[in-house]
């Protein structure tokens, strides 16, 4: 009979063993999803639901700087501000496995504290290119047309990137935050985020002050990057307008420079 040395290590690496961690959380959190219909139904739903509203809603109202169809300008907004709410929907999470003692028990394994996070990032982007499809698909019924090719997939990428490095803020604050009805109060601080740039209006019918708010705003710059690669280009006159393809790539390397580090050094402190 052949027997196992359990003296001998493994001779996986320790990246396989972080790949393998990070990939259990991605499963565990998608199992979630399909084991509770209705979270995902309410988190695909509303990005239908704001696309709709606000289409109909503020499209016969609103204008354009230079003329040109409100819907083409508002569907980039529609898509970078579900990006920017889905830190939301992230810190409601891990602030409830946080405080029913699912992530004890995962700091108690012998996994790798980086895994926990990342595979929290991982699932949420896989959700957020669901979203992304079906405001896209509504978007398309209601009329909206953008060019397509690799500007198309070019914009989509910059939505995504800015979704990825929201993730990290909302890992961080799911850790702060004592219960998951404080989370629920993030919204207080999102909305004004979100309405403060370019989403639903252009900064310079802005007044200047408040113009000057919403140009700096990384949701502008991303907002005005996927506008120009979508074939709806509406430029400003300040740098960073100028500059909006750009910006949108830096922004979110800052923020998850700032805020990655932040998740994993605050999910460590964690006590037992």
């Amino acid at each position: 009979m052949s027997t196992v040395d359990l003296s001998t290590p493994s001779t996986r690496s320790g990246l396989y063993w972080l790949l393998a961690d990070c990939w259990n959380i991605v499963r565990r959190g998608l199992t979630h999803y399909q084991r509770q219909p209705v979270n995902i139904a309410w988190q695909l739903g509303f990005p239908i639901l704001s696309v709709l509203l606000y289409g109909y809603v503020f499209g016969s109202a609103m204008k354009v700087p230079g003329g040109g169809d409100y819907n083409d300008f508002l569907m980039p907004g529609m898509f970078a501000m579900t990006m920017a709410f889905g830190f939301i929907n992230t810190a409601t999470v891990v602030v409830y496995d946080s405080t029913k003692g699912v992530i004890d028990r995962f700091r108690s394994m012998p996994m790798a504290s980086s895994a926990v996070v990342a595979g929290r990032g991982v699932t949420d982007i896989i959700v957020a290119c669901a979203e992304l499809a079906i405001m896209m698909l509504t978007a398309l019924a209601m009329g909206w047309r953008p060019d397509g090719g690799p500007g198309f997939l070019g914009a989509f990428g910059l939505l995504l990137w800015l979704r990825f490095s929201l993730i990290w803020i909302g890992v961080w604050l799911g850790l702060l935050v004592p219960n998951p009805e404080a989370a629920g109060g993030l919204f207080a601080v999102a909305f004004p985020f979100t309405m403060i740039s370019s989403i639903f209006v252009a900064p310079q019918l802005m007044p200047d002050w408040l113009g000057w708010v919403a140009v700096w705003n990384p949701i502008s710059s991303t907002a005005a990057a996927t506008r120009e690669l979508f074939g709806t280009p509406v430029t400003g006159d300040s740098w960073v307008e100028r500059h909006a393809l750009l910006m949108a790539g830096v922004w979110p390397v800052i923020l998850t420079v700032i805020f990655l580090p932040l998740a994993v050094r605050r999910f460590k402190k964690l006590s037992r």
